[in-house]
């Protein structure tokens, strides 16, 4: 609890323990009314300056405005008639209760986000010659640069791990609790926190690129991304409040004068009583409270499962979603690759991968790395000039003097070789040599292994069409795509085509749903922005697509999917819910207020009351339902 919600939480108790003890007082008159006064500012001067201050600024129609003119009416009237000041301050200290269950929930879900913040790391420790660590900034540490991870402390810099061994507790990035173990030549990124071995790891990106400083910003900037439903709230508050202050006005007013004119006594106490009831009811703090709640909920809650969503908007359209298409290499599948296979034609094999190895040496491509793994002396004296990759075919250059093609089949009939076939199933790179076909290498992927679980649980939960886009072979994708039962499949795609294909499921899908890509490249960019929502994968993600983005999965597992829609749902039918029992319970207690039958008491329940079962209700948005096991 923050010291504001303490004081503030002291401030209720005191006034409650005043207005209990001046109840049982023997004065009447000025006296009572200087005493009762006490606990009346004590509970609500912040609310008549904030009132005051919305009057000065030409903004005067908010709640505090409305708590401000009723209470203070109430006062008068009790003053004047020698009534009950109970009434006024009960209607303040109500109000400020619920004010205070409001912060006290939306401090819980900025708890769940805030939770990320212990990320950041602090320092970063570097090795000298004479083996003397010291702290340094983290800003200050250069790509490249090699520092040590002590047990216990935080990564501070995305890098590959070039000496030691240990376990990593990456529960605060993925929600996983299990730990990941790593040792020399894996990729580890920051926040993650060492749990036993010292590892020393050389930097892959500069502080502000890291993983942590990525995540950080992408939740700092969530909650400026409002949905339609906060917008429609936002409207209606601005258009709702001034309305009901002049209803009320009417209210006072236009009845005591009818009755003078007929029957000569107008009555104004108790129509004025009747408006200050009719503006404690039509103070819109439950709607304007518990909406905004319900999303920052929301999004609080997929950051504990590992899935950060950029906006509350996007939670609306994640709510809907009836087609998902993925991307296949590292979404669907690991994106690790071996070659499986060498089927060399003019050459033996050593000199077939040399060939491939070299060409690749440049490349970031998961299929470049396993043909440069599969080829252990690819940094040798060997020269390599003019690279050219071309997207979708593959990659020439010129190694040794000669012209090397290395690429798929398309790649081959566009410089008119004469290729063959291969029977195996996997990425064919077939290689040429200045214009002569020299064998083909056979490149497989690994389906991940909660792939499959992942297009079940999205069928389970409403979505009517799987769809897998791919640019590697027909043979390749329909293998994947028959495995994990997934319902069209489109492969040997360029990134154009991938862009085009979306364009034309998007014309295809239902008009009241929505269509989310899944991706993990940089050639996914463009379809990511495209789709109606774009999940990538944070963790093997490269920072293009995770830019391009509006969900990231911080651990790369699709099951995080089926999640992220399950919150989304949850979220959006407590929105509904809130928006319903809220005008619902309003709409009468305002008829009621305004006949007479609903007295300040009944008033401060269809204000406060109804605020504080709303934010209770948005809470449970921050506790994703577990999805079934199937």
């Amino acid at each position: 609890m923050t010291k504001k919600q303490k004081k503030n939480l002291f401030r209720i108790i005191v006034t409650g323990v005043l207005m209990a003890v001046l109840s049982f007082v023997p004065v009447s008159g000025w006296l009572r009314f200087a005493l009762f006064i006490i606990p009346y500012l004590i509970i609500g001067y912040d609310v008549l300056i904030k009132a005051f201050k919305g009057i000065i600024n030409r903004q005067p129609f908010d709640e505090c405005f409305l708590m401000t003119v009723a209470t203070i009416g109430a006062m008068a009237i009790a003053l004047t008639q020698s009534g009950d000041y109970t009434e006024a301050i009960a209607v303040m200290l109500f109000y400020q209760t619920g004010e205070w269950f409001q912060s006290y929930a939306v401090g819980k879900s900025r708890k769940s986000i805030g939770s990320l913040m212990d990320i950041r790391p602090d320092s970063a420790n570097i090795e000298d010659e004479n083996g003397v660590i010291s702290k340094v900034d983290p800003d200050d540490v250069e790509i490249g640069t090699v520092i040590v991870v002590q047990p216990g402390e935080k990564i501070p810099i995305d890098g590959i791990v070039v000496e030691g061994e240990s376990a990593l507790n990456t529960s605060a990035l993925t929600g996983e609790s299990i730990p990941k173990n790593v040792r020399i030549g894996d990729e580890v990124i920051s926040g993650c926190i060492n749990n036993n071995g010292l590892l020393k790891i050389r930097t892959t990106k500069e502080f502000g690129e890291s993983t942590a400083s990525k995540i950080l910003e992408l939740v700092e900037n969530a909650s400026s991304k409002k949905s339609k439903s906060e917008r429609f709230i936002t409207r209606f508050a601005r258009v709702y409040t001034p309305v009901v202050v002049y209803l009320a006005l009417a209210l006072a007013v236009i009845p005591p004068i009818v009755g003078m004119i007929f029957s000569g006594s107008g009555d104004w106490g108790i129509w004025i009583y009747r408006a200050l009831t009719f503006l404690v009811i039509s103070c819109p703090c439950a709607l304007v409270v518990s909406v905004p709640l319900s999303f920052f909920a929301g999004i609080g809650g997929a950051s504990r499962e590992g899935v950060l969503i950029k906006g509350s908007n996007y939670i609306e359209v994640l709510s809907n979603i009836k087609t998902v298409v993925f991307d296949k290499t590292g979404t669907l599948t690991k994106g690790v690759f071996e070659v499986t296979a060498v089927h060399p034609e003019l050459i033996d094999k050593t000199e077939l991968l040399h060939l491939a190895a070299h060409v690749e040496r440049y490349s970031s491509h998961p299929i470049a790395s396993s043909l440069r793994a599969a080829y252990p002396n690819e940094a040798d004296e060997c020269s390599v000039e003019d690279v050219e990759e071309i997207a979708g075919n593959g990659v020439r250059a010129k190694v040794n003097g000669n012209i090397i093609c290395v690429g798929n089949s398309k790649m081959m009939d566009s410089q008119g070789i004469q290729w063959k076939p291969c029977k195996h199933t996997g990425t064919i790179a077939h290689i040429s040599r200045d214009g002569e076909y020299m064998g083909h290498i056979v490149i497989s992927d690994i389906e991940k292994p909660s792939s499959a679980k992942a297009i079940q649980l999205l069928k389970h939960i409403g979505v009517d069409k799987t769809v897998m886009l791919t640019g590697d072979s027909k043979q390749v994708a329909e293998k994947v795509g028959n495995d994990l039962k997934i319902d069209e499949i489109y492969s040997e795609l360029l990134p154009s085509d991938k862009v085009n294909k979306v364009e034309q499921l998007l014309d295809e899908k239902p008009s009241k749903g929505s269509l989310a890509f899944v991706g993990d490249g940089i050639n996914d960019a463009p379809v990511l922005s495209r789709a109606d929502i774009g999940i990538a994968m944070g963790a093997m993600g490269s920072d293009a697509a995770i830019e391009a983005a509006d969900v990231v999965l911080m651990d790369d597992d699709p099951v995080k999917i089926s999640k992220a829609i399950k919150i989304s749902q949850k979220c959006m039918r407590i929105v509904k819910e809130n928006i319903w029992f809220a005008i619902g319970i309003k709409t009468v207690c305002l008829v009621l207020g305004a006949l007479g039958i609903a007295n300040m008491w009944i008033a401060v329940f269809a204000d406060v009351g109804v605020m504080i079962i709303a934010v209770l209700n948005a809470i449970r948005a921050m506790f994703g339902d577990i999805l079934p096991h199937l």
